[in-house]
């Protein structure tokens, strides 16, 4: 290739396709925005035009409540099956990044707030479409968790935080899904833009983690493309570009840029170009029905049943019904933005509703903007009249959508009137919601008997609302999620959304359900959490091995048993908790789930594995991921505050590790350190002698233990020629000189 082909390849020839080489065959591929549904663009030459009809399947936000990763895998099947037919080699998406706050406006693009959900959700979504010869785009990468000044915006977050929640979701995907293609975000990082990241795009994604796809840029996310280029980004997008591809060309002919890493980009670009030109594309057709029919079973195992007094759902189908709200005639089914599909076909859950009852409407909340008492009183009388009254809620498209976020989480000041207006004209009220993200309930979850969480649930979610409702599909959705009861409570409140140029994650790792462990503080609905028609009990807890050492595998099984009369699915959650750590960690973590089908009386075992990194976390100090010796427990329930059962595993030996130790390291950190403790331990002996405690009437060795050992020896007072700088350097320097390997504890 010539260098001015090399160049243009790394940048789209149009808004959605690669450049054609026609003097070496080479032809272009289409990419295609998703994530769940192929947005194919009619006139690939144009940025925004109309979109072809595809299947709108429920949001990421929705499809993670129903914890199946084998039902994801097959969504992505007939998400490939459409983008053969429609000519996409590769669709953009999952979305992957963790729902840091509520307030995000894309977070119904994103899976979840813990990253072992969202990164096993992700790649069981990336298997299933690829498997087909369609390649995905994981995205976007990294930090992306708001929409405000998302084009400029700094994430100032630290170490441990980045690797341990925002970039752990990532790594599963990228382990277990292995995209041909990931994405970077617009955003900066502790200071540079992700698409001019090196740190993320080289060190982490590639050294570390082995990827070998490319990566390309969000649509207008590169600001210098010869500093992206050097940092590991292969394609920008979108084009025509001519100025950027000029750019690499007179960097390679100044020396600026190295064109032998061109060339790695371009054979990176080759090799995914070329595997997915091996499938044929551009067939025309798919099964509509057939697809519609897996949007509605997708939906109906995802919705979350979070309120249900008195077992007043299931409907038994002899009630008369009120009808009220928009949503039930006019549904919202997705989000707003990228991921907007042209549908196939879109149910009513009014039209669904009067094939099954004796049926009333009101509309209810038309308005958005102020509260219309006559609105309200004409649904009350609707409602009166009947004998359940199902009022449909959905946040409008000008208050959550890509592009903008959430100015709160509270529903429309109509919403919460009609809500408490209908409940109590009829205490039979079902609140079915349709959002993206977290909603403040308090002013009327106490109103209202039951609440079906619906979340944005694609375009058959009529029906799968309908059949939860009459209980055709017993609900086995959980939160993906935390419900906080109010905005001020999430730890992010403080720091979001930052100043006009930067973010600051003053959080850390206590992100979601953590940070509510951390604090002891009530929510309104714990991750995890979701109700079912039928019980589940749990019993019989066992662990392969009382013990783990670092290259095995842990088995973790337990009996569930359906007690209850109706069939159904229950989500068992593994979390670990480490009893004891050099640094802090959270209260538990999730790290493993399954969900499992039930007959009345049935039981079965489930197992779930552990490796090591279930019980590791990131040390900034070692720059890596560390297990420590000691005991963890393995917590099993149905949610994260509803773990029924544990057991202990012990490891004996943690990772091994260098020594860090350094001058201005204090007595405790040499303490701690194994080889450090030997080599220190005569001195201290001769400071303190047997009996620690002096004048002060004080333990000595913890009075001392911040003090750097260069200040410890010179209040020693004890003479040496040389001073405490150097006895502290003959130290390290002894140190250094011990080559036995210590494992870390």
């Amino acid at each position: 290739m010539t260098l001015r082909e090399k160049a243009g390849l790394c940048t789209g020839a149009t808004p959605w396709q690669t450049l054609t080489v026609e003097r070496l065959g080479l032809k272009h591929i289409t990419v295609s925005d998703g994530p769940h549904g192929v947005r194919r663009a009619v006139d690939p030459s144009q940025m925004i035009n109309e979109s072809y009809p595809a299947t709108c399947f429920p949001v990421a936000a929705t499809i993670v409540s129903s914890w199946d990763t084998e039902l994801l895998e097959e969504m992505g099947q007939a998400l490939a099956d459409e983008c053969i037919a429609l000519d996409v080699d590769i669709l953009l998406g999952p979305g992957n990044n963790i729902k840091r706050t509520p307030l995000c406006g894309r977070n119904f693009e994103y899976f979840s707030e813990d990253p072992t959900l969202a990164g096993e959700m992700a790649a069981s979504l990336i298997r299933g479409i690829q498997s087909k010869g369609v390649g995905t785009s994981l995205k976007h990468f990294a930090v992306n968790n708001q929409e405000t000044r998302r084009f400029t915006i700094n994430a100032e977050v630290d170490e441990r935080a980045l690797h341990e929640i925002y970039l752990r979701g990532f790594e599963i995907a990228v382990k277990k899904g292995n995209p041909w293609t990931l994405m970077c975000a617009y955003n900066r990082v502790n200071g540079d833009y992700c698409s001019e990241h090196r740190y993320l795009l080289t060190n982490v994604l590639r050294e570390q983690w082995g990827y070998e796809g490319f990566v390309m840029s969000d649509w207008g996310a590169v600001h210098d493309r010869v500093a992206a280029v050097k940092a590991g980004l292969e394609l920008q997008m979108p084009g025509p570009a001519a100025h950027s591809v000029q750019a690499v060309i007179d960097a390679v002919e100044t020396g600026e840029l190295d064109e032998a890493i061109l060339d790695q980009a371009v054979e990176r670009l080759l090799k995914i170009i070329l595997r997915a030109q091996e499938t044929p594309k551009g067939t025309g057709s798919f099964d509509i029905e057939k697809h519609h029919a897996l949007a509605r079973r997708i939906a109906s195992e995802s919705m979350v049943l979070l309120k249900n007094d008195d077992n007043l759902l299931p409907l038994s189908g002899e009630e008369t019904i009120a009808v009220i709200g928009t949503a039930s005639q006019t549904p919202v089914f997705q989000g707003g933005g990228s991921s907007h599909i042209n549908t196939t076909k879109v149910d009513s859950p009014w039209d669904m509703l009067k094939e099954r009852a004796e049926v009333r409407y009101a509309s209810g909340d038309s308005v958005t903007e102020t509260v219309s008492q006559g609105e309200i009183e004409e649904a009350v009388v609707v409602a009166k009249d009947a004998d359940v009254a199902l009022l449909f809620i959905a946040l409008p498209a000008s208050i959550e959508s890509e592009g903008y976020d959430r100015p709160n989480i509270h529903l429309t000041a109509q919403q919460e009137a009609l809500i408490l207006a209908v409940a109590q004209a009829n205490p039979r009220t079902v609140v079915i919601l349709n959002n993206g993200s977290a909603i403040d309930m308090r002013a009327w979850i106490d109103s209202v008997p039951a609440v079906l969480e619906a979340w944005l649930p694609g375009q058959a979610g009529a029906g799968a609302i309908i059949d939860i409702l009459y209980g055709d599909v017993n609900p086995s959705g959980k939160l993906g999620e935390t419900f906080p009861l109010k905005l001020s409570d999430t730890p992010a409140h403080f720091n979001f959304p930052g100043d006009d140029k930067e973010v600051r994650y003053g959080e850390g790792i206590y992100v979601g359900y953590r940070a509510y462990d951390e604090q002891e503080r009530q929510v309104l609905f714990p991750f995890g959490y979701g109700l079912s028609y039928t019980q589940f009990e749990y019993s019989h807890l066992q662990l392969s091995s009382s013990s783990f050492a670092l290259d095995e595998t842990l088995q973790v099984s337990v009996d569930v048993t359906n007690t209850g009369k109706h069939a159904g699915k229950e989500i068992v959650q593994l979390y670990v908790h480490d009893a004891e750590s050099r640094l802090k960690r959270p209260a538990k973590e999730l790290k493993a789930f399954a969900k499992v089908a039930l007959q009345p009386g049935e039981t079965k075992t489930v197992t779930m594995k552990l490796d090591d990194r279930a019980f590791s976390y990131y040390d900034p100090a070692y720059g890596q991921w560390l297990v420590e010796a000691g005991d963890f427990d393995i917590l099993v329930g149905r949610s994260s505050v509803e773990l029924h059962l544990s057991a202990q595993v012990h490891i004996a030996e943690g990772t091994p590790l260098p020594s860090i130790l350094n001058k201005e390291s204090t007595l405790s950190d040499w303490m701690q350190d194994p080889r450090g403790e030997k080599i220190v331990q005569p001195m201290l002996d001769d400071m303190f002698g047997d009996d620690s405690s002096d004048t002060l009437g004080m333990d000595s060795m913890t009075f001392f233990q911040d003090l750097p050992l260069t200040v410890l020896i010179g209040f020693s007072g004890e003479a040496n020629e040389k001073s405490p700088d150097e006895q502290v350097e003959d130290l390290l320097e002894d140190l250094n000189n011990d080559r036995t390997p210590v494992a870390g504890d």
